[in-house]
């Protein structure tokens, strides 16, 4: 009886073994990051009824115009560590609206976005209202009363600007 003894080395202890399972090991990781990473951001939705987002510009176009042969303009002042925004309001208004929206959309980030109600004090020279934990960055602000008859628009870039212009532009 002849009997030879195979020398050879288990296969999990070679080298090729391994570099040849890598590649698919590699991409189902790859794949579970890319799932994960899609599940945990928000990309926001895209407007799936775009026609009537479209004419709704038209409406808006015409907010603009009317802020515009007003002459609407509006400083406002915030103080960083209370959040008080003290807004200023000009231009050609018979009477100043009571209350006055004030929408401040982050540009990069949608679910940053806050809606904040102004109201008019009572020497009814100035609107009050207070910002909840605003974020850095860019902001972009519209101001319209309830009753969305004019527009005017502004920027900040905040923590650096406390003191915002608004204007129809």
């Amino acid at each position: 009886m002849n009997s030879s003894i195979n020398m050879t080395t288990p296969w999990y202890r070679q080298f090729w073994p391994w570099f040849l399972i890598s590649f698919p090991l590699i991409a189902v990781i790859a794949g579970i990051a890319t799932v994960v990473i899609a599940v945990k951001t928000d990309d926001g939705l895209v407007n799936d009824d775009y026609y009537k987002t479209g004419l709704a510009i038209n409406k808006v176009l015409d907010r603009e115009v009317e802020a515009r042969r007003l002459n609407l303009k509006a400083g406002i002042d915030w103080q960083q560590d209370s959040g008080l925004i003290t807004l200023r309001l000009q231009g050609k208004l018979q009477q100043y609206p009571q209350r006055l929206k004030l929408m401040l959309s982050h540009a990069t980030r949608a679910h940053l976005d806050q809606n904040v109600l102004l109201l008019l004090s009572p020497d009814g020279k100035s609107y009050t209202a207070r910002i909840k934990n605003i974020k850095d960055g860019n902001w972009n602000l519209v101001l319209q009363p309830e009753n969305l008859q004019w527009r005017i628009d502004g920027r900040a870039s905040i923590p650096q600007e406390t003191n915002w212009s608004l204007r129809a532009e």
